[in-house]
């Protein structure tokens, strides 16, 4: 039988930053908490938190990289809502701020979950945000514990 791995689901001794859009604020902190109510109820402490303001979901990326490639944290999260508009700019920026938290995670080596949410209405907004579908920064904060967890593993074949 192959040797199956996965993460647990433990935060306790890791340092995570949260980067938030500020951009549609209504939603983000929702999504904020939800990651942070995450956090703690798997074993983070409140000291080995940061969340990190920015703009909108288009500046998410460099902050989470920067974070990324300070060493001082175990994951970075990166929340921020894309409402649909009018005209097609919230799949740019969208796009953007996948690729650019992606590109973030690869380039660090440091897990950087993605709790970027699109939605075409307010109510799906609302239901990514902490109603019926749940959190989406809720499941980025999963992501991490689970990942951290996952990444320590693949470092530890490294010393073998």
């Amino acid at each position: 039988m192959p040797q199956e791995i996965s993460g647990a689901l433990d935060a306790t001794d890791r340092s995570f930053a949260v980067v938030v859009a500020r951009f549609n604020e209504f939603y983000t902190r929702k999504l904020m908490e939800g990651a942070v109510d995450a956090l703690l109820r798997h074993g983070a402490s409140e000291d080995d938190l940061a969340i990190v303001w920015v703009p909108g979901a288009f500046e998410v990326p460099l902050a989470v990289r920067r974070l990324a490639e300070t060493g001082r944290f175990d994951a970075v999260i990166g929340l921020g809502l894309v409402l649909k508009g009018d005209t097609a700019h919230h799949e740019v920026v969208t796009g953007e701020a996948v690729h650019g938290v992606a590109a973030a995670a690869l380039a660090t080596g440091v897990p950087c979950p993605l709790g970027i949410v699109s939605a075409e209405t307010m109510e799906q907004a609302i239901e990514r945000c902490g109603s019926k579908q749940g959190n989406r920064g809720w499941d980025a904060a999963m992501a991490a514990l689970e990942m951290v967890n996952v990444m320590g593993w693949i470092r530890s074949l490294e010393s073998r």
